[in-house]
């Protein structure tokens, strides 16, 4: 009888230890193993959508990628957006002045309409000109997105010299890489913490014996659920069960807790992990 708990003990210990996925060293998409019994939980992520060839994307340097998001670790940095003083910035073109604030980045000149090389003191929330807080409910920022794509996207300046052209490309997969991380929140909570120089330990292992029972027991539902109605019903508690804890790291970042926060942070991403896979079986 002893023989048996130990071995239901560690297949609960390998199937948890995937749940949670680990910061790759280079540019690459996360890879899994596969094992028949944790399906859901061990497949390979897809790479982003949009990959640069832009060589100035090829310095190097060292990135996270959490699914399809990756982010620049060059570019992360320590810093609150209210803190943010005006910045003087000149249009390599037309040597224009603008002043550049958290509410308005210099991306585009507003003399010559030319577009700016990437400035690495502008994080993700200045790009869309809002303050760093979690709490983004009510922000129409697919609107900003596509307000800045109408004056970024590397088709748009086509006849332009390369120079405007690289300047584009780069510009443009910064919006689009900003856009993906701020509008889930998950890795949203990763970014903030980044930013605050908070490295998130992804690959620690929860050891909570509740959540290890629930894992073993949601897992079996995704794998036995065979018609939409059920899936729907597990999804549907796996979006409160984020939504919960996405409310607990707020609570705690906000109060400088980076322990909870990076708790909250774990089970963020496993049930995010299986609302992916809920999703795709639909």
């Amino acid at each position: 009888m002893l023989k048996k708990k130990n071995t239901t003990t560690t297949t609960l210990f390998n199937i948890l230890r995937h749940t949670t996925p680990s910061v790759p060293k280079q540019h690459s998409p996360l890879t899994f193993s596969s094992h028949s019994n944790s399906h859901f939980l061990h497949k390979s992520l897809q790479s982003p959508p949009f990959s640069p060839k832009d060589r100035s994307f090829h310095n190097p340097t060292w990135f996270y990628s959490f699914g399809y998001l990756t982010f620049d670790g060059k570019r992360l940095y320590s810093k609150s957006a209210e803190s943010v003083k005006e910045r003087s910035s000149r249009c390599w073109n037309c040597h224009a002045v603008h002043e550049s604030t958290a509410a308005a980045p210099f991306l585009v000149c507003d003399s010559c309409r030319c577009i700016q090389p990437v400035d690495d003191s502008v994080d993700y929330f200045e790009i869309f000109g809002l303050s760093k807080k979690y709490d983004l409910e009510g922000v129409n920022l697919e609107g900003k997105y596509k307000d800045w794509q109408k004056k970024l996207h590397p088709d748009l300046v086509h006849s332009k010299s390369q120079k405007e052209r690289d300047f584009a490309a780069e510009q443009s997969a910064r919006v689009i890489d900003a856009y993906r991380t701020l509008s889930k929140p998950l890795s949203r909570a990763i970014y903030m913490m980044k930013l605050d120089g908070v490295e998130v330990d992804e690959e620690q292992t929860i050891s909570d014996p509740e959540l290890l029972a629930e894992i073993m027991e949601i897992r079996e539902e995704v794998e036995e659920a065979t018609d939409s109605e059920s899936l729907k019903q597990i999804l549907s508690k796996m979006e409160e069960n984020l939504k919960s804890w996405s409310n607990t790291f707020a609570t705690a970042f906000q109060s400088r807790n980076f322990e909870e926060a990076q708790e909250s942070i774990r089970r963020m991403t496993y049930y995010s992990r299986v609302i992916d896979e809920v999703v795709k079986k639909l």
